[in-house]
């Protein structure tokens, strides 16, 4: 499907979508779907209207919170997604994607170690969660956990093989740690995947091969 096709299906989905919720005013399903739709579709301003009708219809929305509170990371407006996830938190504190959430805001603050627990705690609550993972090894690195960025970066591409994300931090870990063959295997599945990859990473890591 062509990205013109794909702006059409979705505008296709959302003008239906935005019947059912002028048919179902007080359908708070129908709100947070709207408002996942809007924001797919890039406008967000409504999709934050949507979102927050959801939660006034229901306060107990813990999805609609979780969901605002990305949009709002995603602005940079950090404080208003810290408060959202933590309500998502008081009415389930077993939640382990809001504590990802909030890891990743403590982190973007420069607070390494907080974002370290929250991870630790999603992964408690959910030992199967590929993000907590992820990130979990994006911060060992940062506290030159050398070793448990390896084995948290082992355990997301266990989780999902075909993450080109997880064999990315997989290389980066490995390369902290002088294991510079597997890091570069690991980083040239991540580039076959479609993964980003940093050219200065690749550059420093063949400089180290060439030694």
């Amino acid at each position: 499907m062509s990205q013109k096709q794909s702006e059409i299906s979705i505008a296709t989905i959302i003008t239906e979508q935005e019947k059912i919720c002028k048919e179902h005013p007080s359908n708070i399903i129908a709100h947070h779907t709207l408002g996942l739709l809007y924001r797919q579709a890039g406008r967000i301003d409504e999709a934050i209207c949507e979102l927050e009708q959801a939660i006034k219809l229901d306060d107990h929305s813990v999805e609609s919170y979780i969901n605002l509170g990305a949009i709002y990371f995603d602005r940079g407006e950090v404080e208003r997604a810290l408060k959202l996830n933590e309500k998502a938190l008081a009415i389930t504190p077993k939640m382990a994607e809001a504590h990802v959430n909030i890891g990743l805001i403590r982190k973007q603050q420069g607070n390494a170690k907080a974002a370290l627990e929250c991870y630790e705690k999603a992964i408690q609550i959910d030992p199967y969660l590929l993000t907590a993972w992820i990130n979990l090894t994006s911060v060992c690195t940062m506290l030159e956990q050398d070793e448990r960025a390896v084995e948290s970066a082992r355990k997301a591409v266990e989780l999902e093989p075909d993450s080109g994300m997880a064999r990315n931090n997989l290389a980066v870990a490995l390369y902290f740690k002088g294991e510079y063959k597997e890091a570069k295997r690991h980083l040239e599945r991540a580039q076959d995947l479609g993964y980003s990859v940093d050219p200065r990473f690749v550059q420093g890591l063949n400089g180290k091969l060439e030694q």
